[in-house]
């Protein structure tokens, strides 16, 4: 598995040689870190979407609780970054599982929930955020999946809660 990662890895990698490839890698990354793009997507639908308001606010802080989650596996499991150049500077060490994965599946599950736009818009972008992280060259493909599956398990969990805000009627 580890040998599968480190090859995936530096095919990624070998992308960001494009300069275009590289300077969006960049900026997907740095909007991502800390889940920056999704919290302020879920503000701005807060604010945009009245009649959701709470629902988007519930959404906002269910994405913020994944990317903690994420965090705290990370402080646990200690799996350090690649050794490769990497192309932006990272908030820490440690590379299992990815937060900007995290933060983005959750967003992509309990965002598209919300609004049709959500579910045709997001996913895609989660998407791009995710293989940034590889072009980017600071985390292993494993890291980005269990990153992705932690943010969406979260999110499927929390979704009816988000949307109902705990009304089952």
């Amino acid at each position: 598995m580890h040998d599968m990662d480190r090859r995936l890895l530096a095919a990624m990698r070998d992308c960001g040689g494009d300069r275009r490839v590289a300077a969006a890698a960049r900026a997907l990354s740095f909007s991502g870190e800390h889940g920056a793009l999704w919290l302020a997507a879920g503000l701005t639908g807060a604010m945009l979407d009245r009649e959701r308001r709470g629902a988007w606010l519930r959404a906002t802080a269910l994405t913020a609780a994944a990317h903690l989650a994420s965090m705290g596996v990370k402080r646990v499991v200690r799996r350090p970054r690649p050794d490769a150049e990497p192309l932006v500077r990272t908030a820490g060490r440690h590379s299992f599982p990815s937060s900007h994965a995290t933060s983005a599946a959750a967003a992509a599950v309990v965002y598209g929930a919300l609004r049709p736009a959500g579910a045709r818009l997001v996913p895609p972008l989660a998407a791009a955020m995710c293989v940034s992280r590889l072009v980017v060259g600071v985390h292993y493909p494993s890291d980005v999946a269990a990153g992705a599956a932690l943010g969406a398990l979260t999110a499927r969990l929390g979704t009816p809660w988000a949307i109902n805000g705990g009304n089952h009627g």
